[in-house]
């Protein structure tokens, strides 16, 4: 046969002689120098992005967000009941589920979550109501309380 093929090109028999005196020494380690991590040598030729952030601010603008939706009065007033018979229950600490308006901390909306926990303390001159774990939900973002 004429030759072999390497690596996607053929070879011939005299041009291979001509490396016959290095073909088969070892690999160069260098006594100076440490071994690059294989890590850092795969991070040479990862892509390079021009846009730093770009995918994080589409990612954002994507993310909904809802509105806060305002109660008529009668829901209002069943709300008000509601953490009336709570703050009564006070000094047992009532288990209750919280569902109120979060709002976005980076643009303009919100989500309505559901919390449970046990009540610590209703504050009246804040107008928040404050869980065991020291979350503190205010007044006018509850939306629904579920006593257990």
């Amino acid at each position: 046969m004429n030759g072999d093929w390497k690596n996607g090109r053929k070879y011939n028999e005299k041009e291979m002689q001509k490396y016959d005196d290095i073909i088969h020494l070892p690999h160069h380690v260098s006594l100076s120098h440490a071994p690059m991590p294989v890590r850092d040598r795969a991070a040479q030729f990862a892509p390079f992005a021009a846009l730093t952030g770009y995918e994080a601010a589409i990612r954002e603008t994507a993310r909904l967000t809802e509105e806060k939706m305002e109660l008529d009065e009668s829901s209002l007033a069943a709300l008000d009941g509601k953490l009336q018979m709570v703050k009564e229950k006070l000094a047992f600490r009532p288990v209750i589920t919280v569902t109120y308006f979060k709002p976005d901390r980076k643009k303009q909306g919100g989500a309505y979550v559901a919390v449970k926990g046990s009540v610590k303390k209703i504050d009246d001159y804040a107008r928040v109501l404050v869980l065991e774990d020291g979350e503190k939900i205010p007044f006018d973002d509850i939306a629904g309380i579920e006593e257990e």
